[in-house]
């Protein structure tokens, strides 16, 4: 009776597999109009759940908040650190002062910071050290008037560089923030 369960039991889990992605929509072209009330509609039929949600938050972009002079500092989504440390450079509080301003005027964004550091350091040390750089991004939109709800702090470590080299320069671009908007993103055009 095992080896007939042992038989059934991947044959069943391959049916399960196959019916689901059998079921899955394909992508269907994004059609956006005017309503009328003058905000953007997405039509997402024949799209599936991830992509329609990912159409209206493309779609849903706003330009509340987004002024002439704080265009430029919020297309800039990446805050760079000194070795070993969190504390935020002079260079970004206009950066992340921009982007405060935006999420203050647009509650319904969400932005999912990420701290990063470079290859030297142990894996355990890197992912502290990512999460503190990660929390003071945080903790500076938060005291700009941001909602906690509207952030989320994840540390990556050294996972994840953007440079692979192994130099100053290389580590220099690795020891970062990055503010990715989760839900409605500034329109910068």
């Amino acid at each position: 009776m095992k080896a007939v369960q042992l038989l059934v039991l991947p044959v069943l889990a391959t049916a399960l597999v196959m019916t689901g992605c059998a079921s899955r929509k394909p992508a269907a072209e994004i059609q956006a109009g005017q309503n009328p009330s003058g905000a953007t509609t997405v039509s997402t039929e024949g799209l599936s759940e991830d992509a329609a949600l990912n159409a209206q938050n493309l779609a849903g972009a706003s330009s509340k908040g987004v002024t002439a002079a704080n265009k430029a500092f919020l297309a800039k989504r990446v805050v760079h650190f000194d070795y070993d440390s969190s504390e935020l450079s002079n260079d970004d509080y206009q950066t992340l002062q921009a982007h405060a301003q935006f999420l203050v005027a647009n509650a319904n964004s969400k932005v999912a910071l990420t701290g990063h550091t470079d290859e030297r350091g142990t894996r355990e040390y890197n992912m502290a050290l990512g999460e503190r750089r990660a929390k003071a991004v945080e903790s500076f939109l938060i005291t700009n008037g941001v909602a906690a709800t509207q952030l989320e702090a994840v540390s990556y470590g050294k996972e994840m560089p953007i440079n692979a080299g192994h130099d100053e320069n290389a580590w220099k671009e690795n020891r970062r923030v990055e503010l990715n908007y989760e839900a409605v993103p500034p329109l910068l055009k």
